[in-house]
């Protein structure tokens, strides 16, 4: 039994452009990377073209973001498109990592910024440290999340807040609880 996949988001084209352009990708370097044209990628990110399923794994790759990113999302009332996400239509995003799950609550990744729901699931942390070139907010929602920042460690709970400017940083969650949090990062990574 063949399984299609969903339709390319309706965003695609503004999605890739802000994704490239705030890894610092130029329309050349990408289209080498992906070994395509530049006037074939550039047709992309003005919906003028839709890649192949292929072409949109090598993206994903590419710019390190999940392929179902890159893949639609349910429909959505013509007034509401690019102003309301409802709780269902939420888009994953993140870097798989084991015991997060981040779903965008913004429409699409073409603002200054991008809004993140981010879950830690009991007992999970990052390995790594992360360190981007970013200005992060963020606000607990539940639960308590360890959280190091610049070599200095913190333990959140609901109503709490924090900023990370491109510090380094890793969390974890060793409590028996999951912890949610809303995230606002500038420029969008994801």
């Amino acid at each position: 039994m063949q399984h299609s996949l969903p339709a390319p988001s309706r965003n695609l084209g503004a999605d890739l452009r802000a994704l490239r352009k705030t890894r610092g990708l130029t329309l050349a370097a990408m289209a080498d990377t992906l070994g395509r044209s530049v006037g074939w990628l550039s047709q992309v990110e003005r919906d003028l073209s839709i890649p192949s399923v292929a072409d949109l794994r090598h993206i994903a790759a590419t710019l390190d973001v999940p392929l179902s990113m890159l893949f639609g999302h349910p429909r959505t009332p013509a007034d509401e498109a690019g102003r309301i996400v409802r709780n269902g239509a939420r888009r994953p995003i993140g870097n798989r990592i084991a015991g997060l799950v981040e779903e965008l609550l913004s429409p699409d990744l073409t603002d200054d910024f991008e809004m993140v729901h981010s879950t830690f699931q009991p007992h999970s942390r990052i390995t790594g440290i992360v360190t981007r070139p970013t200005q992060e907010l963020g606000y607990m929602i539940s639960g308590k999340l360890d959280l190091e920042i610049g070599g200095r460690r913190f333990t959140l709970t609901p109503g709490d807040s924090f900023r990370i400017k491109g510090e380094p940083f890793r969390w974890a969650n060793p409590y028996d609880d999951p912890a949610e949090a809303i995230w606002v990062i500038a420029p969008p990574v994801y």
